[in-house]
């Protein structure tokens, strides 16, 4: 192994959960911060809990609406492409009926 490349591994390193819960691990880093650990993850408590970390629901409800307002819009402008003429004789039809008006005044 190359010498000076690697990083130093501290085996007493400490983690520390949102809960409060502590423990010691290995790592590179002296000090590690999470969010979920075993004592309070649902998985391994059985109990259900709503962690809503950094207003994630939130920014979830807003892309939502903010979608649903993209649909509306395309939505609009496919009815829009409807309204026009479906054929080449359809289209031929209205200039002759705008002809015909225009004529007429």
């Amino acid at each position: 192994m190359k010498s000076g490349i690697h990083p130093t591994w501290n085996h007493q390193a400490t983690v520390t959960c949102g809960c409060g819960n502590t423990f010691k691990t290995g790592s590179v880093k002296d000090t590690i911060v999470v969010d979920v650990c075993s004592a309070c993850h649902p998985f391994y408590t059985g109990k259900m809990r709503f962690l809503d970390t950094q207003g994630r629901v939130e920014r979830f409800s807003m892309k939502r609406t903010a979608a649903a307002q993209t649909v509306r819009k395309s939505k609009k402008k496919s009815d829009k492409k409807e309204e026009n003429p479906l054929s080449l004789r359809d289209m031929l039809e209205q200039e002759k009926k705008k002809l015909v008006s225009s004529k007429a005044n």
